[in-house]
This record gives structure tokens, C-alpha cells and sequence, in this order.
């Protein structure tokens, strides 16, 4: 529970296209919906501009605490617009090493994005290919449909899938099933990315993706702000760093420094002693 007044109205996002949606469907809970259906929401550079400014206000709007990302008709995220690499390619404009290089964030402004210590949770409704498996792979949990399928095909086109997710795949499959992915390209199902591959925490209905996430998002804000902010923070170090590096690194951060001397500590630790529930403040500015 929170003691903030929850003003929607308040909530300024920045501008953007109708390549994407944006929402507040419960108290601090953003929803993001790539919105191209018709093109399985293939990522496009303004839909890319888009997402980056939408997670940067996110990430500085102190009565969000958590953002899901989903995808509006049958697909997730069909990954790159390959049409379009062609024509750079083709016409030499083409430098993706360089853009690999200089992305912060890579793909869709997720793929690589860890400045944030606020979670991140992949609602996927359906297809995921390319692009859209190297955002799930970022999120902090992932919900998908049970008719889901996904797929780094990007072998079979001779690309590569290099913002990211090879790396991340490796450690949470491990080895041989890293490369089962990322060498053969197939497609995989939702239980098989739940069960073998482990980047999928929950399979539901399609009717229940959405709802599950956002049930999972409550879950996430019931808890203190600052102590679900510092965890996620510590995972991310934990990434990083050797134990003992992370351990201590984590400890000094401005995220712990925040949690320990600010007021969610003493209103959980008093809310508990009364036998009362807490209620949250929105963590302060780092």
C-alpha cells in the first residue's frame, strides 16, 4: 500500500507516435504497447526514438515503480525491420558495428538497458523473434502465452543477434542450450523457454498474459519501492562483478544509501512492529 495520493492526471509522458501505446492501468504501473500489429510490431527507428524517451521519463518519474512491455494484435515483437537493413545494406549506409558499439541501450532501448534499477516485466502475447527475444531477455520477468513462440533466426538471414542477448542466454541456459538457440536458429515454444531455456518465469492463457503481468506488477508494489529498487540493483552488479566485488559494491551504492536512510525502512520496520500494513512512500531522487 501506498501513503501517495495517486494523481494520474499529474503523469506528463513525453510525446511520441502511435507506433507505441502508453498507459497507467493501476497505481505505479506504466504499460508500454508496441503498437504495428500489422507488421508483427517490427521495430522501427521511430518507434525505437519512441521507447527511449518514454523509459527515460520512466526511469526519472519517482511514482512509477514498475513498467510492463507488450504487444498489440497476434505478435510480441518480430524483431528487426529486415526490409529496411536490406536497403541500407544495399545502398551503404549499413555501419552496425559502430551501432552496436555506441548503443546504451540496444535494441528497442531494452535490450541492453542497465542504468535502471526499476523492474521490468515482458508481458508476451504471442511471436517473439530476433530483437523481440533479446528485450525479454532484459526483463526482470517474463509472463507469456501459452501459444508464444520464440525464435534468434538470425543466422538464417546471416545476421546476428548482437545487442545483448548472447551473453545473457549463455548465463541463463547455459552453454549447449545458448548455442541449440543461437547456432540453429529454430523456433521454441513457451513451455520449452519456461522449462529448458529458463527465461520464461509463467505460461497462461493469451487471455491472461496481460492480467497475470499486471497482477505480478501489484505483487511487485505492495513491497517497499526502495527495497525492490536495491535488490534488482544488486542482481544487476551481481552481473558485473565477482561476489565479494558485488557484495560490497552494491553496499556502498546511492540505491542502498537511499534505502537505508530514507523513510520506507522505518515505516516497513514500525509497520511491522504495530501489526499493521506499510505504507510506501515514492523513493527519493538519486
Amino acid at each position: 500500500m501506498s501513503s501517495n495520493q495517486w494523481d494520474l492526471l499529474s503523469l506528463r509522458p513525453p510525446s511520441h507516435s502511435d507506433e507505441l501505446k502508453v498507459s497507467f492501468p493501476q497505481e505505479h504501473v506504466m504499460l508500454m504497447t508496441l503498437n504495428r500489429p500489422r507488421n508483427l510490431n517490427a521495430m522501427t527507428p521511430q518507434l525505437t526514438t519512441d521507447m527511449a524517451a518514454i523509459l527515460n521519463w520512466f526511469d526519472d518519474e519517482s511514482s512509477l515503480w514498475v513498467v510492463i512491455v507488450t504487444g498489440e494484435g497476434r505478435a510480441f515483437c518480430a524483431g528487426a525491420d529486415l526490409k529496411a537493413w536490406l536497403h541500407n545494406q544495399a545502398s551503404g549506409a549499413a555501419n552496425e558495428r559502430e551501432d552496436v558499439a555506441s548503443s546504451v541501450h540496444g535494441f528497442a532501448s531494452i535490450s541492453r538497458r542497465h542504468t535502471s534499477s526499476k523492474p521490468m516485466i515482458a508481458a508476451v502475447n504471442g511471436s517473439a523473434y530476433g530483437g523481440g527475444v533479446e528485450m525479454i531477455l532484459n526483463c526482470d520477468m517474463v509472463i507469456a502465452s501459452e501459444d508464444a513462440v520464440f525464435a534468434l533466426p538470425e543466422v538464417k538471414r546471416g545476421v546476428l543477434a548482437a545487442q545483448g542477448v548472447i551473453p545473457r542466454l549463455g548465463r541463463v541456459a547455459g552453454h549447449q542450450l545458448a548455442s541449440e538457440m543461437l547456432l540453429l536458429g529454430n523456433t521454441i515454444t513457451a513451455e520449452q523457454a519456461r522449462d529448458r531455456f529458463r527465461f520464461v518465469n509463467i505460461v497462461v492463457e493469451k487471455s491472461a498474459v496481460l492480467p497475470t503481468a499486471l497482477d505480478i506488477a501489484r505483487q511487485m508494489t505492495m513491497n517497499s519501492p526502495d527495497s525492490v529498487q536495491s535488490s534488482k540493483e544488486g542482481l544487476l552488479l551481481s552481473q558485473k562483478h565477482h561476489f565479494e566485488d558485488a557484495v560490497r559494491t552494491h553496499s556502498l551504492s546511492l540505491v542502498s544509501k537511499r534505502l537505508y536512510h530514507g523513510a520506507n525502512i522505518k515505516e516497513g520496520l514500525a509497520a511491522f512492529s504495530e501489526r499493521r500494513k506499510p505504507k510506501w512512500s515514492n523513493p527519493a531522487k538519486l
